[in-house]
C-alpha cells in the first residue's frame, strides 16, 4: 500500500502531539519531518514562547527529523515566502501533505488549504470538528502530559500559565473559554506521552507579560473578548 510522504506542523503544544499520535496509529501516511516556525530574534516557538532548544528535545523524542522556519516577528509575508521555499523543496522530495492540528476554525483551514493549493499540495487536518472536551479527556486518557505555556488575558488570569493540563484543570475553566484553547485562549508544551521516547525535562522559569491590544472573534457561540496580551511562563531545559 502507498502511503503519501508528509510534513506534519508541529506546534510542540497538546494538539500537535494528538494529531501526530492519530497520524502514526492509523498509518496512513508517512511523516517525513516535522516544521516549526520558529521567531528570529528570541529563538522561541512562534506564539507559544518556548525556547528553541525544548523543541529540539521533542523532535529527538519523537524520532522524526525537524526542520525551522525562522521568521520575523509580526512579518506575514517573511512567513508566507519562507514557507513556500522549504515545502517547494520538501515537493522535490516527494512530500505530498501537509498535516496540521486545527480542530475547527473555518478560516484558519480556509487559510492553510489556500496556501497548500498553490504549491499543489493537500493539507490534512486529523483533528478536524472533533468534540474538543472529548479529545482533551482522551489526550489525558493516553497519558500525554502538558503544560499552559501561554495564555491570553481576554479569557484566562495570570494564575493559568504554567499550571498542568489535567481533570481539574478542565473543570476549572471558564465557559467562555474552548476545552482545547482552540480559540488561542492558551497555548501548552507536551512533555510526555505516547508519540514521546522519554519524558521532555524543564524546570519552571519566570512569567512573562507581553502587552497587545487586538479584537479577537471566537467561535461561534462565544462572545467577542479584547485582549490586552498573553501571559508567558519560561520553561527552562534541564
Amino acid at each position: 500500500m502507498h502511503k503519501p510522504k508528509a510534513i506534519f506542523s508541529w506546534s510542540g503544544g497538546k494538539d500537535s502531539s494528538y494529531a501526530l499520535y492519530k497520524v502514526l496509529q492509523e498509518n496512513t501516511y508517512e511523516v517525513m519531518y516535522l516544521l516549526t516556525t520558529v521567531n528570529q530574534k528570541v529563538k522561541r516557538i512562534s506564539m507559544h514562547g518556548v525556547r528553541e532548544e525544548l523543541l529540539q528535545q521533542q523532535a529527538e523524542s519523537i524520532g522524526i527529523p525537524l526542520i525551522k522556519i525562522e521568521i520575523h516577528e509580526d512579518s506575514n509575508e517573511h512567513y508566507e515566502n519562507q514557507m513556500r521555499d522549504v515545502l517547494t523543496k520538501a515537493k522535490s522530495e516527494g512530500i505530498e501533505c501537509v498535516i496540521f492540528g486545527d480542530i475547527f476554525l473555518e478560516d484558519l483551514r480556509q487559510y492553510r488549504e489556500d496556501n497548500m493549493s498553490k504549491l499543489q499540495m493537500k493539507a490534512i487536518f486529523p483533528l478536524w470538528k472533533l468534540d474538543t472536551k472529548v479529545l482533551v479527556t482522551d489526550f489525558l486518557r493516553l497519558g500525554f502530559k502538558t503544560i499552559t505555556c501561554c495564555v491570553n488575558d481576554g479569557y484566562l488570569s495570570r494564575e493559568w500559565v504554567g499550571r498542568e493540563i489535567d481533570e481539574h484543570f478542565i473543570k476549572e475553566l471558564p465557559f467562555t473559554v474552548d476545552p482545547c484553547g482552540e480559540n488561542g485562549e492558551y497555548h501548552t508544551f507536551c512533555y510526555a506521552g505516547p508519540v514521546f521516547k522519554k519524558q521532555i525535562a524543564f524546570t519552571i522559569g519566570e512569567e512573562v507579560y507581553k502587552p497587545l491590544t487586538i479584537n479577537v472573534s471566537s467561535a461561534e457561540g462565544f462572545p467577542e473578548t479584547n485582549t490586552k496580551g498573553f501571559w508567558f511562563i519560561d520553561l527552562l531545559p534541564a
